[in-house]
């Protein structure tokens, strides 16, 4: 019975996340592992054109017809869930310092923005100067219920408590339990503590096992088994996947998101495999690809 209920849960996903909202263009793709449907992630929103993790990002990643918005999370002293991909305010701000250091109201006085026009000169725009780094609140505020998220808890053995905070917030939103439509929030994480405790907490959020490879991908049947006890797909290196990584693991039932995926020709490639979808800097770009194979269906 139970390996009914989570077959259904997985299937019912798969369907969701090919195109049961109008809102977002989602094509099939002939491979030749059968029909799949290609789902289009906005890596830390439409960060190849504007600075990853700002409101701007994101609203371009919805703009270039990014299926969903990658939300990775970090903690602040004071227990705030806010959009950040590392543990430090260093890369991509003007100050310094741990994020589990600092503050809400020291992380808003910080400039998020201008370091983009700097790296990137050629995309620059004062529009950028002076953005803030958003709280989940923030996020959720300006695109919830019309957009759909894949968030990533991120170093979660850094900040006890992530995962309640994370639900309780989802909770506020109605984006979990029976009000909620399945599929629309998928939470990721290289943890596989962090998913498991989340499965505790709320079993009706697919979950999606991030792994790390530094070779060619192997993955053993026994290693498949134990990630779909709690989680519906995996995300890995798209450098470290081959066709036969993705076939075993579709085959099992579990979806594969590649990241992070910039090049027209490696999207396609991966497309070719049998990527459920993948994570990308430039959604526009992978619409492309999506909007060009469709056009050549029979």
């Amino acid at each position: 019975m139970v390996r009914y209920i989570r077959w259904m849960a997985i299937t019912s996903l798969v369907i969701y996340l090919s195109g049961a909202s109008s809102d977002f263009a989602i094509a099939k793709i002939s491979s030749d592992y059968g029909q799949i449907k290609a789902i289009n992630i906005s890596h830390r929103g439409a960060s190849g054109h504007a600075p990853e993790h700002t409101l701007q990002a994101y609203e371009l990643g919805n703009v270039m017809n990014g299926d969903y918005i990658e939300v990775d999370l970090q903690m602040t002293k004071d227990g705030e869930l806010i959009a950040l991909h590392d543990e430090t305010i260093d890369r991509t701000t003007e100050k310094k310092g741990l994020v589990k250091n600092l503050t809400l109201k020291e992380i808003k006085k910080i400039d998020a923005g201008s370091w983009f026009n700097e790296a990137f000169p050629k995309k620059m725009s004062t529009e950028y100067s002076g953005l803030q780094i958003p709280t989940l609140r923030e996020v959720l505020d300006r695109f919830s219920p019309d957009s759909k998220f894949f968030i990533e808890t991120k170093s979660p053995e850094v900040y006890p408590g992530m995962e309640e905070k994370l639900i309780s917030i989802l909770n506020e939103y109605n984006l979990t339990g029976a009000h909620h439509t399945f599929g629309n929030v998928v939470v990721q994480s290289f943890s596989v503590e962090s998913l498991k405790k989340v499965h505790q907490l709320d079993e009706s959020i697919p979950l999606v096992q991030l792994l790390s490879y530094y070779a060619p991908a192997v993955i053993t049947d026994t290693e498949v088994s134990k990630i779909k006890e709690y989680a519906v797909g995996v995300g890995l290196h798209y450098t470290a996947v081959s066709p036969g990584y993705i076939k075993k693991v579709t085959d099992s039932g579990l979806m594969v998101f590649p990241y992070t995926v910039n090049e027209k020709e490696d999207m396609d490639m991966l497309l070719d495999w049998g990527a459920t979808g993948m994570f990308t800097n430039y959604p526009d770009r992978l619409d492309e690809v999506i909007q060009s194979r469709t056009s050549k269906e029979p």
